[in-house]
């Protein structure tokens, strides 16, 4: 009686893991079946494609994370990086070169454009913070005007231009590579942003002041914490590191233009929710992000690879993000 007892609870235990993991499961199912009916699918040039694609997009949605973990979100991640890769694009342009937006300036140092476009991500994550937790402002609302003003700012900006003519030493941050070709220079940032986050998250007072927020924000007033100041210092690393995203993603594409990284947010946010991070706030993890970014990067490619039309590829993504949320609310509504 007892085994048989045991043997539910583990068949009943195995059920819930799968259940709420079913988008993982099915993404990666549909990834061996491209496989076989692909082979050139699992080829040295594809992983590098989706190790990049997937380290850009892992370093905007552990901004977003933060929000998200504080029952917040970030609708401006998408443009806030838009703008960094436009300003790093303009700063970085080759001297001599015909369409070169300033012709008079040199060479700037890349650590010094890095540094600017971090910043400039981390003014606009002040504000979005400040907005939100001074003025009382539902983050969607906040961070949806933002998203406006951003894009508004980077069009009078670049004229609505595509810049081009970048510095190789620029566009070669995104073939380079140290120990393998397949690891490039952008997945091993990508890879020190998780490692640094994952400390930020788990091991400072930071870290614990958002879980608590998270969980249950007027205990943690009551608590001691400083919600206020915690919630700008989260959304300003965010934009800061929307700016990070920006750069590298200006180096990749080799060049920018005003619709870059347009709906990288919502991608962000379907990679956490994919990742266990739950919109009720309160719960998340870092490596869990890493691989909802992954396995959504995988859906897509496989889409590509099955020859499927791109129209069809962003009906089957929304599906992916209803579906992850609805199987988040379903775990807080079991848990209540």
């Amino acid at each position: 009686m007892q085994l048989e007892t045991q043997k539910r609870s583990a068949i009943s235990t195995i059920g819930t893991i799968l259940l709420n993991n079913a988008i993982i499961v099915g993404i990666i199912l549909i990834a061996i079946g491209v496989s076989i009916a692909r082979p050139n699918f699992i080829s040295e040039a594809n992983l590098r494609n989706l190790l990049s694609n997937t380290a850009v997009r892992f370093i905007i949605a552990v901004g977003v994370s933060g929000c998200l973990i504080t029952k917040g979100t970030d609708l401006s991640a998408g443009r806030t990086a838009g703008l960094a890769a436009c300003v790093s694009a303009i700063l970085l342009q080759k001297v001599g070169y015909s369409q070169k937006i300033y012709p008079e300036m040199g060479d700037l140092p890349i650590l010094l454009v890095v540094a600017i476009v971090v910043v400039l991500g981390g003014i606009v994550g002040t504000v979005n913070g400040s907005v939100i937790s001074f003025f009382k402002v539902p983050p969607f609302i906040a961070t949806l005007g933002m998203q406006t003003l951003v894009y508004g700012i980077c069009l009078v900006y670049t004229g609505a231009a595509p810049i081009g003519g970048l510095r190789s030493d620029y566009t070669r941050l995104a073939t380079g590579y140290i120990f393998n070709p397949i690891f490039s220079y952008v997945a091993i940032i990508a890879l020190a942003v998780g490692l640094g986050m994952a400390f930020l998250y788990y091991k400072t007072r930071h870290g614990k002041y958002m879980y608590a927020i998270g969980g249950n924000e007027n205990a943690a007033e009551v608590a001691g914490v400083n919600v206020t100041k915690t919630k700008i210092k989260i959304y300003m690393l965010a934009g800061m590191l929307y700016g990070l995203c920006g750069f590298l993603i200006g180096c990749r594409a080799g060049g920018a233009s005003v619709n870059t990284a347009m709906g990288y947010e919502l991608e962000a946010i379907a990679g956490c929710t994919i990742g266990g991070v739950s919109v009720n706030g309160g719960v998340g993890k870092i490596s869990s992000i890493l691989i909802g970014v992954l396995v959504f990067e995988l859906l897509k490619i496989a889409m590509q690879f099955m020859g499927i039309e791109t129209s069809y590829t962003y009906i089957v993504q929304g599906l992916v993000i209803i579906v992850a949320v609805a199987l988040d609310l379903r775990k807080y509504l079991a848990k209540k």
